[in-house]
């Protein structure tokens, strides 16, 4: 082409350009799209492509504007991601969601910092349920000061309280919104978690203020497992994650009054994902499930375990029951297969606890609906009619703080295994690191259990024993720090803490006896670790506790027979502990007591414990039959037995 007419094409083409910008400067869009029609024709360079976006917008066609954005930042330039950006935005708004992926993905880089692009991303991947790259974008959502980023930061919170993304992205907004007590409430779950006593101590001040002037919806936001590791107050429990909405009120009265034909055999569903030999459920409540009595009753385990875990399982879930998957199935699915198989008494094992298809609950599953072992406390927003528990974790006067009826059993709630759980092996003190001729106090309760009240008592019982150590098991770094610093800060030498790890559980059992005293911690006692302590023969040291939480270690302490162990309160704890380091006979008394009582007392019978189960269940199921409403139920001992179970 002649140099001559290049010139004039480029002259002819800007003097085209600039009658299209006039025309867009002045509102007359049409004309100015017929100008850059030509000029299509002649030049497609990117100002032209951001003139041709700009004017496609102004006359309504989104769709087309966003592919115009997409050719200029195609064509390159300084400001060739901006464009591209903008055409990301134009195409998610108008619900072109692949194209908008398609320039996503490659700006991932630059997501990290820009919360628009991150906010499209994440939201298409978010509704895909596509949630492996999700954390990438907390940080800048959460920093952003557009309410909706905010809004889906939020959303894309796991329930991995150890996720180092969500505790920062949850800091980042509760920056923000400050007085906002959801976020406060999300906010100190992962303090707690990390033990951050500082951060703690402070924001609890404004909590208590608060529920002193009466302020106790403060409370509504709370998930209902994580509020149980710091408040003690049963009222206040059953407040904490009520603003949800539950389930709909004519759901209790339709759905016991479904019609439902009874057998023979009472047909018993147990709900959970934790169906697999190695869990801490299942270490409980293994020889209960294998225990009942199949002429009676009829056992089906609803399971949505994950598939790894299934995997790791040594063979044990075939014993337990019949086997029906509901991992893939919606809650209302489950519920629907659940009624396929005519279940009577349906029971929740997991609650307010991670994992938890509770909800299915709330789909009129089965006649009679429970709730046992898995959550210390009433579940709130569950169509459930009955809580199983004892006298000791369900006393009289607190049935008002419970939506379900009370079924008590007579000795103990919590099943042990006495059959598959091993007995300790020897150990030293030297294997285990710890000092030979020092008093051991030991916790092997979760880190998160060590509430500041708990850590504040057992510094004075340290501040009051000085030959001895407290032995903790704590796998996090910075829990393990902030804790050591907590008990420095209050002039304990560093060195009388010792920190150990979890191990394996034949190994974890047979360290357990090293110890002189277990300390356990409040609100939140040791559930499963207590019963492993008492089994190790190690005396556990407890205080009457207000609530579900803080009453099993009384519960079981009395099942085995040392009831002594329960102090009054945490005064009396504190005076017992130091007491006991200062009576080492008193100690040996209580060895021997665990061991004569291991294989005779309540705690680890299994059959006698499935027994009452069973009576229980059939005194529900009466109920039923008869079209009574559910009321609460105290389940009447057995005769005391003749001879002790033999290992």
């Amino acid at each position: 082409m002649p140099a001559a007419h290049t010139t004039e094409l480029s002259v002819n083409a800007q003097a085209i350009f600039s009658t299209a910008s006039r025309q867009y400067q002045k509102g007359q869009y049409t004309d100015a799209l017929d100008q850059l029609n030509i000029l299509m024709n002649v030049n497609r360079d990117t100002k032209t492509y951001v003139l041709l976006a700009k004017v496609l917008l102004k006359l309504g066609f989104k769709p087309e504007a966003a592919r115009a954005y997409q050719l200029a930042g195609e064509a390159g330039g300084s400001r060739s991601q901006d464009y591209l950006t903008e055409a990301m935005k134009l195409y998610f708004t108008n619900g072109h969601e692949d194209e908008a992926l398609a320039i996503g993905l490659p700006l991932l880089e630059k997501a990290k910092t820009d919360p628009d692009i991150a906010f499209i991303i994440a939201s298409i991947f978010l509704k895909r349920d596509q949630k492996e790259i999700l954390g990438l974008f907390k940080a800048p959502l959460s920093t952003s000061a557009n309410r909706y980023h905010q809004s889906l930061a939020f959303k894309l919170l796991t329930a991995d309280v150890g996720d180092v993304q969500d505790r920062e992205a949850v800091a980042n907004l509760f920056k923000a919104y400050p007085k906002n007590t959801t976020l406060r409430s999300a906010y100190l779950v992962y303090a707690r978690e990390a033990n951050d006593y500082p951060e703690v101590e402070k924001h609890h001040r404004d909590i208590e203020r608060a529920l002193k002037l009466g302020q106790d919806d403060t409370l509504s936001s709370e998930a209902p497992y994580y509020h149980v590791t710091w408040c003690g107050d049963e009222r206040l429990n059953r407040i904490a994650g009520s603003q949800y909405r539950p389930f709909p009120p004519e759901n209790t009265e339709l759905r016991r009054t479904m019609p439902h034909a009874w057998g023979d055999r009472i047909r018993i569903g147990y709900v959970s994902s934790d169906f697999w030999h190695d869990h801490a459920t299942m270490k409980l409540m293994a020889a209960a499930l294998e225990a009942h009595d199949r002429t009676r009753f009829e056992v089906t385990l609803f399971c949505h375990t994950s598939p790894s875990n299934v995997a790791r399982d040594n063979g044990s879930r075939e014993k337990w029951g019949n086997i029906i998957q509901i991992g893939e199935l919606s809650d209302e699915h489950a519920a629907a297969v659940i009624r396929a198989q005519n279940i009577d008494i349906l029971v929740d094992l997991k609650g307010h606890t991670l994992e938890s298809r509770a909800t299915i609950f709330n789909h009129k599953a089965a006649p009679i609906q429970v709730s046992w072992l898995g959550f210390p406390g009433t579940t709130v927003n569950v169509d459930l009619d009955y809580i199983i528990g004892d006298p000791h974790v369900l006393p009289d006067g607190s049935e008002k703080h419970y939506y379900e009826k009370y079924c008590r059993l007579p000795e103990t709630y919590q099943p042990n295994d006495p059959y598959s759980r091993p007995l300790p092996k020897a150990l030293s003190r030297r294997q285990l690191g710890l000092p030979e001729d020092a008093f051991v106090f030991a916790s092997f309760n979760a880190n998160r259990k060590i509430s500041l009240q708990t850590i504040n008592l057992w510094i004075e019982i340290l501040q009051q024993t000085p030959d001895s150590v407290l032995w903790l098991m704590c796998g996090r770094p910075d829990s393990r720090a902030n804790i050591i610093a907590k008990f420095k800060s209050a002039g304990i030498d560093t060195k009388r803490i010792v920190v150990c790890p979890k191990v394996l559980y034949h190994d974890h059992i047979s360290r357990i006896p090293v110890a002189d005293i277990g300390l356990d911690t409040y609100p939140y006692n040791g559930h499963t670790t207590t019963s492993e302590q008492l089994w190790a023969g190690l005396p556990v040291l407890t205080f009457k506790g207000t609530n579900f939480a803080s009453r099993v270690s009384g519960s079981l302490l009395n099942a085995i027979g040392v009831p002594e162990l329960v102090a009054a309160g945490p005064e009396d704890y504190v005076r017992e502990a130091v007491a006991l380091y200062s009576n080492r006979d008193k100690i040996a008394d209580y060895r021997k007591t665990l061991e004569e009582n291991r294989f005779r007392m309540p705690l680890f019978d299994a059959e006698r414990f499935c027994r009452h189960l069973e009576q229980g269940y059939e005194m529900m199921a009466d109920r039923a039959r008869k079209g009574l409403a559910p009321d609460h139920i105290d389940v009447p001992a057995l005769p005391a037995r003749t001879s002790s179970f033999e290992r």
